[in-house]
């Protein structure tokens, strides 16, 4: 395909000068926000960057209520109470869940009062949701009153649905709606409180449909033990094991809907089709990287301990999503596969409503123009935040990248490199416009950079074909070559062969050098080469360490050695003192372990049998680990199986050398053998428990020497 010259539009150009000129101005007042924005990788690196939305005022502190005689009365304010629910409709006017004063306030595009709603012929109690469709007509979650109810666009009640009668509703079921909405059908999905069994789908008419888009139950190795062992008596006093319940809903223009859940650690955003099925397993830049997903950020290591809860989701008209997090605060903003794209939040001072800041958020929505509107049920308040230059230049080149018009957004991703070179967003960006114009060096480069798995191996796969085909010619020649000298080799080798005079002086037996041969020996015959290590000296102190370094090392080479593409942690940079630390204290806990069990129960094996012949074992991973490794590096993603099956092949030979181990030193039957090594893995976990509960004593205990000398001195 030939490279064609990239045309940069007028308007796309205009838009560039204009953020280049007014940036200075841009970043000083984004250094002044009460917030900061980060974007976070694959890998968990926090970047710093520019502001992607700034504060544009705030909704319901001074909106004035007009009285019936607007000439001697003066207006009111407007006073919330705990609002629940916002939704803005396709003329961007606002409606607001006033949950605590029993109504529905009504908005327009500019934070207006035009009228509110209490349906006076069944009044609402406690209303939590609501949903506008485009017809005007008005759908509330009636959480006080256990019922889901529908207006028309004057607020005139038309149909009230109370608890759905289904025999397929449990009995124990409690129908509280706090969400929900409406797709193009007139379907109703409901967000009922604490129901696990997801979203209650009613049809135009209020009939039960049936559940949509549950979440499943994690199912641990614990789990796998308890289903094992367990009987059903025991089962039945276990308390259960319920799934996430859905916290909140939305619904795109496709038809999509969104769901978030709390209380869950990872999917805790689905995007879910007409069958209920997920759309964003499997998706996104760093699927490689992060094969189950997690959604709400954190700034902070320590916020690890308590997972973000996710109340609520709006998706823009580009399939944009943007989600609240109820414990830290924090806003975050994801693409329509999943692709994190900014978050951002900030410190909350109580009793304060600074512009901006969101002291408890308890729902969002957006608006035709891009702005996003939170509302914080403490405060009373709607935060209004709009996009800044940059969020906006972000948003045009991500929509037009997920197009597929990669050229188009090459300039803008390129201001935005310029802008914040590490931001990984515009290196994808900009990745897969050199893809596009076959720049596959380029493109290789940037992914790399990203540390983008996928496109990394589709861009190596290019590269690597075009080499072997300049190349092709050179390589048939250079195995021509090997093929006709192998021949004449083998044809002459005889006749060439000179007879070489050994010394008659005997050689010294059981040299390093002798011993350290026996290891091809033994890979030919296990059993019998173990039972020479135990009975003819066939192996050395000297010997073994040298075995037992050399693969130390090719195990931390395999580790820190192994193409990006099946080992993306290599972006980051492996350590790889903790994984020679790890790997000797475990070969050396083994020794002991399988020495002590072996003793116990008539092993002929001596100590320095078990520590010679577990050296020994571990051969294949120096005769098999660093080809393995080094043939990763010409490897792709097409060639995964190859790859997975030569380290399982590693790994399972091992394994049987040291069930041949056990056999040939401690002269074992193959069952006796395999019992034994699980005593000695059963040991070796003792030993680890017991040696992490000697530091932690240790810790304490001169953690109190401490506060005594401290004391001793105070005093």
């Amino acid at each position: 395909m030939k490279n064609r010259r990239l045309r940069i539009h007028p308007v796309i150009m205009v838009l560039i000068t204009a953020i280049y000129i007014a940036w200075p101005g841009l970043q000083a007042s984004a250094s002044q926000l009460p917030y900061e924005t980060y974007y976070k990788d694959g890998f968990g690196q926090l970047v710093k960057m520019q502001a992607a939305y700034i504060p544009a005022g705030i909704i319901g502190t001074n909106v004035l209520i007009a009285k019936a005689d607007q000439a001697t009365d003066a207006p009111d304010k407007l006073q919330l109470n705990q609002p629940k629910d916002i939704f803005v409709d396709e003329k961007d006017h606002i409606y607001i869940a006033d949950t605590g004063n029993n109504r529905i306030v009504h908005l327009d595009e500019q934070g207006h009062y035009i009228r509110e709603i209490k349906v006076s012929e069944s009044p609402l109690k406690k209303p939590s949701g609501l949903y506008v469709d485009k017809a005007g007509e008005i759908y509330v979650a009636d959480t006080g009153n256990n019922r889901v109810v529908r207006l028309d666009p004057d607020g005139k009640l038309l149909k009230a649905f109370g608890r759905p009668e289904s025999s397929y509703l449990p009995a124990a079921f409690k129908y509280d709606p706090v969400n929900l909405i409406v797709d193009k059908r007139g379907f109703i999905y409901v967000t009922t409180l604490g129901a696990y069994q997801g979203l209650v789908q009613l049809d135009p008419e209020g009939n039960f449909i049936s559940f949509f888009g549950p979440n499943k139950v994690a199912f641990s190795l614990f789990d796998a033990f308890k289903r094992f062992f367990y009987t059903r008596e025991m089962y039945q006093r276990e308390l259960k094991k319920l799934p996430g319940a859905i916290a909140n809903s939305t619904i795109d223009n496709n038809g999509f809907i969104y769901t978030v859940t709390k209380e869950i650690q990872t999917d805790q955003v689905k995007k879910l089709n007409i069958a209920g099925l997920d759309q964003l397993k499997g998706k996104g830049e760093f699927a490689a990287q992060q094969p189950v997903r997690s959604y709400g950020e954190f700034f902070h290591y320590f916020q690890r301990g308590i997972s973000p809860q996710l109340n609520d989701i709006t998706v823009d008209s580009d399939g944009n999503m943007t989600v609240i997090d109820s414990v830290w605060n924090i806003i975050s903003q994801y693409d329509l596969n999943g692709n994190l794209l900014f978050f951002w939040g900030g410190d909350v001072i109580t009793a304060t409503s600074k512009t901006g800041v969101v002291k408890t958020p308890a729902a969002i929505a957006g608006n035709s123009k891009g702005e996003l509107l939170v509302l914080d049920n403490v405060n009373n308040l709607i935060q209004v935040l709009r996009l800044s230059e940059f969020g906006h230049l972000v948003h045009e080149a991500n929509q037009l990248t997920q197009e597929g018009r990669y050229e188009q957004s090459e300039p803008l991703w390129s201001e935005v490199h310029r802008l914040n070179a590490q931001y990984t967003p515009a290196l994808i960006g900009l990745a897969k416009a050199a893809y596009k114009k076959e720049d596959y060096a380029r493109a290789e480069k940037l992914f790399y950079q990203a540390g983008v798995v996928g496109g990394y191996s589709e861009s190596f796969w290019q590269n690597r074909l075009k080499w072997f085909q300049s190349h092709f010619g050179l390589l048939m020649n250079i195995a021509l070559a090997l093929g006709i000298a192998y021949l004449l080799w083998n044809a002459f080798a005889r006749k060439l062969r000179l007879k070489r005079k050994w010394s008659a002086k005997p050689r010294p037996k059981h040299l390093p050098a002798e011993q350290l041969k026996h290891v091809f020996y033994l890979i030919k015959h296990p059993v019998d080469g173990f039972y020479a290590i135990r009975y003819e000296n066939k192996a050395g102190f000297v010997s073994s360490l040298i075995l037992f370094g050399l693969a130390a090392a090719s195990y931390g080479y395999m580790q820190a050695g192994t193409s990006f593409i099946f080992n993306p942690a290599v972006h980051a940079g492996i350590d790889i003192l903790p994984i020679a630390v790890q790997f000797i204290g475990i070969w050396l806990g083994w020794v002991v372990s399988n020495y002590l069990i072996s003793s116990l129960l008539r092993g002929e094996g001596r100590f320095r049998d078990v520590f010679y012949s577990s050296s020994y074992a571990l051969f294949p991973i120096i005769l098999i680990g660093i080809p393995v490794t080094l043939l990763s590096n010409v490897l792709t993603l097409n060639e995964l199986a190859i790859f997975q099956f030569l380290r399982l092949f590693i790994v399972l030979w091992v394994v049987w050398l040291f069930i041949w181990m056990v056999q040939g030193i401690h002269n074992y039957t193959f069952i006796e053998a395999i019992f034994i090594i699980v005593l000695s893995l059963l040991a070796l976990t003792m030993i680890v428990i017991l040696i992490f509960i000697l530091i932690s004593l240790s810790i304490e205990l001169v953690n109190f020497i401490n506060s005594l000398y401290q004391e001793v001195i105070i005093r």
